[in-house]
């Protein structure tokens, strides 16, 4: 494992171990995948955090049939087993909401925007490798909040004073991971608060360039837009 990987690991992992927050109304059950996934995730991290990167994708949360599941994030699991080549031991939250169960790599479902997100970057470049070479993808937040029907909850629909504990949390480590990765470029994906976090980022980080991409639809004719800029695999 290298110097880079090894950072990745040790910030995510005071991020993990860190303040324990709590959550009240309208959230019912909270799942941190950094906790009972954490072998695949650091799986992702070694094989894939290793040197300074280009561009960094930042995406919002876990979601409930992606990185919920697998620890990787946008962690679909096909594209995780058969792209990414990633596959290990996912526990089980502490607690658990019957229609959101956490079935690890055995999930039947696809996480939408997973399958869109590495789809995108295995079409563009072909494997994993020539990805990761310039590109590395994260989360603003490792955790997943549900309501009492299992409905997901964003992290906007947090009440402020809950929203502002998680926000000082989780810029904490996007800072530990600029710091680490050295981007130039930070590339927001999805969520406007997501890329109002970015927006946020203390002097000199201001200085990173901002792009804010939207999720490609299926079949759409300018999915590559949001690649424009991005390192070529022959680059």
């Amino acid at each position: 494992m290298n110097d880079t990987a090894a950072a990745i690991l040790k910030a995510t992992a005071a991020l993990r171990d860190g303040e324990k927050l709590r959550f009240e109304s309208p959230v019912h059950v909270t799942y941190n995948p950094l906790t009972y996934a954490w072998g695949p995730h650091e799986q992702y991290v070694r094989t894939y955090g290793n040197g300074e990167k280009s561009h960094l994708f930042l995406g919002m949360n876990p979601g409930p049939f992606g990185m919920a599941q697998t620890g990787v994030p946008f962690g679909e699991v096909d594209a995780v087993v058969n792209w990414l080549h990633i596959r290990g031991e996912v526990g089980r939250p502490e607690h658990t909401h019957p229609k959101r169960p956490v079935e690890g790599f055995g999930c039947p479902r696809s996480e939408v925007s997973g399958r869109r997100l590495w789809g995108l970057f295995a079409e563009a470049f072909g494997t994993a490798e020539n990805f990761f070479r310039h590109n590395y993808v994260a989360n603003y937040c490792p955790l997943i909040w549900m309501g009492a029907t299992g409905a997901n909850i964003t992290p906007d629909k947090l009440p402020a004073e809950q929203r502002a504990a998680v926000d000082a949390v989780c810029m904490e480590h996007l800072l530990s991971l600029i710091t680490i990765l050295n981007p130039h470029t930070l590339v927001v994906w999805c969520l406007r608060h997501a890329e109002a976090a970015g927006r946020r980022l203390p002097a000199p980080r201001q200085k990173l360039h901002h792009r804010h991409v939207a999720p490609p639809k299926p079949r759409q004719p300018h999915r590559q837009q949001a690649l424009a800029g991005t390192p070529h695999p022959a680059a």
